[in-house]
């Protein structure tokens, strides 16, 4: 199994492999590693000849016999063909992908993106795949919004290489970012890019105040500000906050319980940790080192008992919500009723 930087690597120094497999719930690695192939492997003219895109969709039957014709076909123009399959998990056959396997044409580049799934892993043809000479890429989706930030940090470090000037995220925007933007990456490198375009001339700094302009996530009005609100017994910030979310599209209530709910989790495990060093406490909680401040004033606001009844006021929030008994409570209603508890 290979990752998307050594495919990328191998290609690069025109190392070719005849049959690649990409698969997996993320799309962004699939079509990166898709789009070098498409636009770097064969020159301009040799595309017009010896590179064809296809769409599963488009194959009679969705059988895969289609595709493995047209790899047995040597190249017009070149020393290659290239031949990418597209939405490869509609595919039926598989197996018949067996029997070219074992003699695959050197010259064809035949590379599958089935994307956001995977094959079954059991049948005799993908067992012999890289035995066969082939390559298999899993892009697996981003568990929670804690990767996501550090996936974020690492790309604008790459922008900065790139670019040959240092550009760093101010906190909290880094996290802002990850906990609005979700785990879906192609999503997350459309806003990024958004950012890092529309930032003046000479940026070296992404402000929180330059994510509200560019992206619309508001610097004053989010999650974390309500957690900041709430750790400083801030009655009227708090109540501010809960009526903007309950009357924004943006904010529904379960996402943002959904981070209020690993704050508090993680401060009950803040309570019962014997290092106080904030490296330490960031790698065991998962959390910037910028946030463990917040962590420590929590700690003497909420006590551990304290701690454990607010993690029950947000299972019962999150759960009403949903319409279990709850017959009448907005969002609103539950809002208020939730930050009372949690003061119170």
């Amino acid at each position: 199994m290979k990752t998307y930087k050594e495919i990328l690597q191998q290609l690069k120094a025109k190392n070719y492999a005849p049959v690649y497999l990409l698969y997996g719930e993320e799309a962004y690695y699939i079509d990166l590693v898709a789009d070098y192939v498409e636009q770097n492997v064969l020159d301009t003219m040799a595309r017009e000849f010896d590179q064809t895109v296809v769409y599963s969709k488009d194959l009679p039957g969705l059988d895969v016999a289609t595709v493995i014709s047209a790899a047995r076909r040597y190249p017009m123009m070149g020393e290659r063909q290239v031949i990418i399959v597209k939405e490869a998990q509609n595919i039926k056959n598989w197996e018949a992908l067996q029997f070219y396997l074992e003699q695959p044409l050197q010259s064809t580049l035949l590379l599958f993106c089935y994307k956001y799934g995977k094959p079954d892993l059991r049948l005799k043809v993908f067992k012999n795949f890289e035995k066969n000479g082939g390559v298999l890429m899993e892009s697996a989706r981003l568990r929670d919004d804690y990767q996501v930030e550090k996936w974020i940090l690492d790309y604008v470090k790459e922008y900065s290489k790139k670019i040959g000037r240092q550009i760093t995220l101010v906190p909290p925007a880094p996290t802002l970012l990850a906990t609005s933007l979700g785990t879906d990456l192609q999503k997350v490198v459309a806003a990024i890019d958004k950012l890092l375009l529309a930032a003046p001339e000479g940026t070296t700094q992404i402000t929180p105040e330059l994510v509200e302009r560019n992206i619309g996530i508001s610097k004053d009005f989010n999650v974390f500000e309500l957690q900041k609100a709430l750790v400083n017994n801030d009655v009227l910030k708090a109540n501010r906050i809960a009526n903007y979310f309950a009357g924004s599209k943006d904010h529904v209530i379960q996402k943002e319980l959904v981070v209020l709910f690993s704050f508090f989790a993680n401060l009950m495990i803040y309570h019962y940790l014997r290092s106080a060093n904030p490296t330490e406490v960031a790698s065991i909680l998962h959390i910037s080192p910028y946030f463990v401040k917040d962590y420590e004033a929590a700690a003497k606001r909420f006590s551990a008992g304290k701690t454990m009844r607010i993690i029950g006021y947000l299972r019962d929030t999150d759960a009403r919500s949903k319409g279990v008994e709850n017959n009448f409570a907005d969002s609103k209603d539950l809002w208020q009723e939730l930050i009372y508890k949690i003061l119170h």
